[in-house]
């Protein structure tokens, strides 16, 4: 992926975007931006996800059991979600509540300290954690010259989104003002900069892949060969984009499966239908 600052083109949709919240009643029309070259200053995703709902999805994820405790904070998510001003506010009120809950579902998923029987279910425990346990390598592609990894730094699973691998960091770092290759650890160690890496993976297309975004706001045009890999839009297709070399193209898998039982709690909370394929038992990883 290769993610993008704010720019002209972007810039334009937030203040369009902005008149036309604030045109649509008062209490909305606090959706303001700041000017070209700065971040904003207020995300849409506020009114979809109020900080008191932020508490109640994600119950448990200061409890002392959670070595994240205390990290995920309801102003870092709406700090790095005002860096991205098109997400969470593109399409219809339906539409951004979807992508709202397919970006906490996804997160859910990849920090869950929940199991069958925890306390208030097991998708009450999502940002349970900030960094993967035991990983199994440092996950440096050596093949990869754009990005080539630092002695001694790994690259394993870090943030909402569990960013992973130096082809990742990197870009990622360069977009976000870190450096990624030679401190990774950032991403770990500081929850704004866990929340945007976890969004500009969420917002930036690469090579054959799109966005989620485009994907819950219906911009995806899939492309031939999408046709024929069956990858249709959906909750199914984002679970495709962040995971599908180890969760699609197979039946039942647990971790896919758990990843829409996240978004189907978030939808109903948040009062909106799931969509279309949900799953992606029959998508060609990308």
């Amino acid at each position: 992926m290769a993610s993008r600052s704010l720019g002209v083109v972007s810039y334009l949709a937030a203040v369009l975007a902005s008149i036309v919240i604030a045109a649509s009643g008062a209490a909305e029309a606090r959706w303001w931006y700041g000017g070209p070259g700065q971040p904003p200053q207020r995300s849409p995703v506020e009114a979809i996800v109020t900080e008191q709902l932020y508490a109640s999805l994600f119950r448990h994820k200061d409890d002392a059991a959670c070595p994240a405790k205390g990290f995920y904070t309801y102003a870092s998510f709406v700090r790095a979600a005002a860096r991205f001003p098109l997400f969470g506010a593109t399409g219809c009120l339906d539409t951004r509540k979807r992508e709202v809950a397919a970006f906490l579902a996804q997160i859910s998923h990849e920090t869950t300290g929940g199991w069958a029987t925890a306390p208030d279910g097991p998708y009450s425990w999502g940002l349970c954690y900030k960094e993967e346990i035991n990983p199994q390598s440092n996950y440096c592609d050596a093949t990869d010259k754009q990005w080539p990894c630092y002695p001694g730094k790994s690259y394993h699973g870090r943030g909402p989104i569990q960013i992973s691998w130096n082809f990742n960091y990197g870009p990622a770092g360069r977009a976000l003002g870190f450096d990624g290759l030679r401190n990774p650890e950032v991403v770990a160690n500081c929850s704004d900069t866990a929340f945007q890496t976890a969004l500009w993976f969420w917002m930036t297309p690469r090579e054959a892949k799109p966005s989620c975004h485009q994907v819950m706001v219906g911009e995806y045009r899939p492309s031939q060969a999408d046709a024929a890999a069956n990858r249709t839009a959906g909750f199914g297709l984002v679970t495709n984009i962040v995971n599908g070399g180890l969760e699609c193209n197979r039946a039942g898998d647990a971790q896919a499966n758990n990843r829409i039982a996240f978004y189907r709690r978030y939808c109903q909370v948040l009062g909106v239908d799931v969509g279309p394929n949900l799953d992606c038992e029959h998508q060609q990883p990308f």
